[in-house]
C-alpha cells in the first residue's frame, strides 16, 4: 500500500506544557497563523484555508489568481488583511496582500524571489527574506508596496524575519560559516546581535505577543537548509537572551512553524507535525 503523509495541526498550551491535536488531516498542510477571532490559517496544495478553533475543518479562502501559495503567509496586526507569497504570475515567489475574507491579491514586492515573514506591529511595514544577489538578505517595504530597503545581507543565508511586539527588533535566522543561529537587528539595520550559539541548526524565531519569549525550531546539528521530514524540536528562549528550553519533539521541519503562530494572549501557539500512514 502506498504511504501518504498525514498532517496534524496542533496547539501547545504553555501553562500546562501539553499538546492537543486540533485537526488530523490525510494530506499535506503547513504553517499555521492564529487569528484573534478564533481561527487558524494554513496552506496546502497552493491554496489557503481557514480552520475554526471551535469546529476544526479546512475552509477554502478565495485567493483569486494566486493558486501557487507557499507556506510564507500571515495576518495583519488589525486582523483585516492576509499577506501571501505566491508564484502564480511570477515563477518565483512574490508578496501580495488581500482582504482576510478573501479576494483579489494586490502586489506588494516589485522584485522576486520574495518570501514574507513579518508584519510590523503598527501595520505599516512588511519584513521578508529575498534574494537580490548571491545570497538571501532581510528586506522591508511598505505593506502597500513601493521601494524596498535592505536591512542586512551580510550572511550566507537569511530567513524567517519576525518583529518583536514593540517593533524595536526584527528577529531572524542567519547562517555564517555553515552554522545557522538566531539573530536580532533594529529595523534600521543597527545593533545586530547573535541570540543563540549552540550546535543545533536554529530557524524561524517568533517573539510572543507579550514580548517575553521567543519560540523557534531547532534542527539537528549539521542539517542543511530547512527540510521537511526530520526529527526536530520546538524550543523557547527569553526575548532578552539566555538559555532555551525544549517544549516538544516531533517529526517535521519545513511547514511546522514557518510563520507567526502565537495566540494573542501568548499562552498558546499552533504548529504542524507529520507522520507517514500506510
Amino acid at each position: 500500500m502506498k504511504s501518504t503523509l498525514r498532517s496534524q495541526l496542533c496547539i501547545f498550551d504553555c501553562d500546562a506544557g501539553s499538546v492537543r491535536v486540533l485537526l488530523d488531516h490525510a494530506g499535506h498542510i503547513e504553517a499555521p497563523n492564529w487569528h484573534k477571532d478564533g481561527y487558524l490559517v494554513v496552506n496546502g496544495g497552493g491554496q489557503l484555508f481557514k480552520v475554526p478553533l471551535d469546529a476544526p475543518a479546512l475552509q477554502l479562502i478565495d485567493t483569486g489568481f494566486a493558486q501557487a501559495c507557499n507556506n510564507d503567509h500571515g495576518i495583519s496586526p488589525d486582523g483585516r488583511r492576509l499577506v501571501i507569497s505566491d508564484s502564480s504570475l511570477t515563477v518565483q515567489s512574490c508578496i501580495y496582500t488581500l482582504p482576510i475574507t478573501g479576494g483579489t491579491p494586490q502586489r506588494v514586492t516589485e522584485h522576486t524571489p520574495s518570501y514574507w515573514h513579518g508584519w510590523s506591529p503598527d501595520g505599516v511595514t512588511l519584513a521578508y527574506a529575498a534574494k537580490r544577489g548571491v545570497a538571501y538578505g532581510l528586506f522591508t517595504c511598505a505593506a502597500s508596496g513601493g521601494a524596498e530597503t535592505c536591512v542586512i545581507d551580510s550572511f550566507e543565508h537569511i530567513d524567517g524575519p519576525d518583529y518583536s511586539p514593540d517593533g524595536a527588533w526584527i528577529w531572524f535566522n542567519g547562517e555564517r560559516d555553515g552554522q545557522v543561529d538566531l539573530w536580532r537587528i533594529r529595523p534600521n539595520g543597527t545593533d545586530l546581535t547573535q541570540m543563540t550559539d549552540d550546535a543545533a541548526v536554529n530557524w524561524f524565531p517568533h517573539p510572543s505577543p507579550d514580548g517575553a519569549q521567543v519560540l523557534y525550531l531547532a534542527y539537528p546539528a549539521g542539517t542543511q537548509g530547512h527540510p521537511a521530514g526530520l526529527d526536530v524540536a520546538l524550543r523557547m528562549m527569553p526575548a532578552g537572551g539566555g538559555a532555551s528550553r525544549e517544549l516538544v519533539t516531533l517529526w517535521g521541519g519545513q511547514g511546522t512553524i514557518n510563520v507567526p503562530c502565537w495566540a494573542p494572549d501568548s499562552r498558546q501557539f499552533a504548529f504542524m507535525r507529520y507522520s507517514k500512514a500506510e
